[in-house]
């Protein structure tokens, strides 16, 4: 496999809900937080909106680092989402393995929920443990809306990520081919190499997906 594809499936791991809930020692009444925190684990939205108006810290996090605000984001539930930060939860506030609540948006492809935190202000070039922005988790799981919006805020069509990859490689090692076609018609360039020396064509064919090559090798 191509260098940093293996890496993915960290995304699996690095995105499931916690299973515990300690707060942090520095942020006030921990069993409060503490609280807040298993609340948005089990999904138990009065129970949240109780803790929070009871003076519960907005940007508690657990042992792993997960905020309310990122338990809700990998959860689809952009309702809780907008009432988190209009709490004042820190957008951009990762966990321990680096993971912020865009690039849960972007790895589980809720373009909303995407939006929404972009418009919070959500960073779109910070990385993960493992260097990977909601750009790559996008492309290389073919969140073709997501990708979209990423570009439209300004993220580089070509920007080399970790192992000189792009959201074209990322898209074509997995045969994305809307995102493959978007990206393209963004201006990608198809003629860049990875740590390797390999384009997207040599990487899609390299993983089976002959027809995405044809598509990718470098026009005349």
């Amino acid at each position: 496999m191509p260098y940093g594809f293996a890496l993915i499936v960290l995304l699996a791991t690095l995105l499931l809900p916690v299973a515990g809930a300690g707060a942090q020692p520095d942020q006030g009444d921990l069993s409060l937080n503490a609280r807040l925190l298993a609340f948005a684990r089990n999904g138990d939205e009065a129970s949240v909106r109780r803790a929070l108006e009871e003076g519960a810290a907005v940007n508690s996090r657990n042992r792993l680092g997960n905020t309310a605000l990122m338990i809700f984001a990998q959860k689809d539930n952009l309702p809780m989402v907008r009432l988190l930060l209009s709490k004042g939860a820190d957008v951009n506030l990762a966990n321990l393995e680096k993971v912020t609540p865009l690039m849960a948006a972007a790895y589980n492809g809720d373009v909303e929920m995407a939006r929404e935190l972009m418009a919070a202000g959500a960073d779109v070039s910070l990385e993960d443990q493992v260097f990977k922005p909601a750009m790559v988790y996008a492309a290389a799981n073919g969140h073709t809306a997501i990708v979209s919006l990423l570009l439209d805020a300004g993220v580089d069509v070509d920007r080399i990520y970790h192992n000189n990859l792009t959201a074209l490689m990322w898209a074509a090692g997995y045969g994305h081919r809307e995102t493959i076609e978007l990206l393209l018609a963004r201006g990608a360039d198809r003629g860049f190499k990875d740590a390797r020396g390999k384009t997207a064509a040599d990487i899609a064919r390299e993983q089976g997906y002959p027809e995405i090559a044809d598509l990718l090798r470098p026009e005349k």
